[in-house]
């Protein structure tokens, strides 16, 4: 299921660090778009078990959110840690 440019930018402007529609690149942005798209791909692979295709992209898109954390862990803890309640996520 595709993301329409609105809900790409409700995402931005709710989880980015600047807190604006325009703020693609933080990483905080980058990890909600991914988990986002994650949890719709989990919800597809639930109806389709056979599609192997997505199963590699979301495979894909969970080693990028992964690199971004490793990132954010490294970098700024304090970001990370309010990133990964916000969202949710585990480790």
């Amino acid at each position: 299921m595709k993301l329409t440019t609105e809900a790409k930018q409700e995402i931005f402007e709710k989880h980015g660090i600047s807190k604006s529609k325009t703020d693609t690149g933080s990483a905080e942005s980058q990890i909600a778009l991914f988990t986002t798209r994650i949890t719709d791909l989990t919800e597809h692979l639930k109806i389709h078990r056979k599609d192997f295709s997505t199963r590699l992209g979301l495979l894909k898109l969970v080693g990028k959110r992964r690199r971004l954390l490793n990132y954010l862990q490294k970098n700024d803890i304090e970001r990370y840690r309010a990133i990964i309640s916000e969202l949710g996520i585990r480790k």
